[in-house]
Parts: C-alpha cells; sequence; structure tokens
C-alpha cells in the first residue's frame, strides 16, 4: 500500500506540469519538451520529471536551461493546485529512452530489409 501514495502524486504531477507547460510557461526553450514520466520518492520529498524534446542534438541542452531555470516557478504553481502538505523537490532529467528505441526501431528495419534483400535475390 505503501507504493500506491508516490505514484498517484507523480501521475498528479505529470498531469500538472504538461498543463504548465502547455499553457502558462512563455519560454521558447521548454516549448518542444514532452513530459514522458515523473518518478516520486516513497517519502513524497523528491520527484524526478522525465522529459524528452524532438530533436535530441539542438534542443536537449536549450530545453534543460529552460527547465531550470522554471523549476521555482513550476513548484511553487503545484503548491498552489495539489493538496499536499509538502510540495516535493523537483528536478528534471532528460530521458533518452524514446531516441534509443528510434535507433532500435532503424536496426530492426535495416534487418528486414536485409533479410527481403537477399530473400529476392534467390
Amino acid at each position: 500500500m505503501s507504493g500506491f501514495r508516490p505514484e498517484k502524486v507523480g501521475e498528479q504531477i505529470h498531469k500538472e506540469v504538461t498543463r504548465l507547460l502547455m499553457y502558462n510557461i512563455k519560454d521558447p526553450r521548454v516549448t518542444p519538451v514532452i513530459i514522458t514520466g515523473v518518478k516520486v520518492s516513497r517519502d513524497i520529498g523528491s520527484a524526478r520529471i522525465y522529459f524528452s524534446v524532438s530533436d535530441e542534438a539542438t534542443e536537449r541542452k536549450e530545453a534543460e536551461r529552460g527547465l531550470k531555470s522554471a523549476a521555482a516557478y513550476i513548484r511553487r504553481e503545484l503548491g498552489q493546485v495539489m493538496r499536499l502538505r509538502f510540495i516535493p523537490e523537483i528536478r528534471f532529467e532528460y530521458d533518452d529512452s524514446i531516441g534509443y528505441g528510434q535507433k532500435i526501431d532503424a536496426l530492426l528495419r535495416q534487418v528486414q530489409d536485409d533479410l527481403n534483400d537477399s530473400s529476392a535475390d534467390c
């Protein structure tokens, strides 16, 4: 039962941070940011918010700077919306699983194309 509350708080943080990024924060550095997940500690004292961007090469560093500068504002807004005694400290971390998945997908497609080409030659 102890694991249920952090998950529920994480879901609410995910929803509210996504809403804040879409409608309240006007910083162009965070425009391409997609929140991919939230992991809240067992004591709900800290939360890691995972994010991704569409173009990793050019937008990642700028997005990290924009999120870092908006972190205090986001935490303050979470405090006003969420009904918690203590609002967790938030930290943004880049989620590279999407890029990793895309690389695996490209490799699998290449293998499939190679298999199709070799069967066509026979």
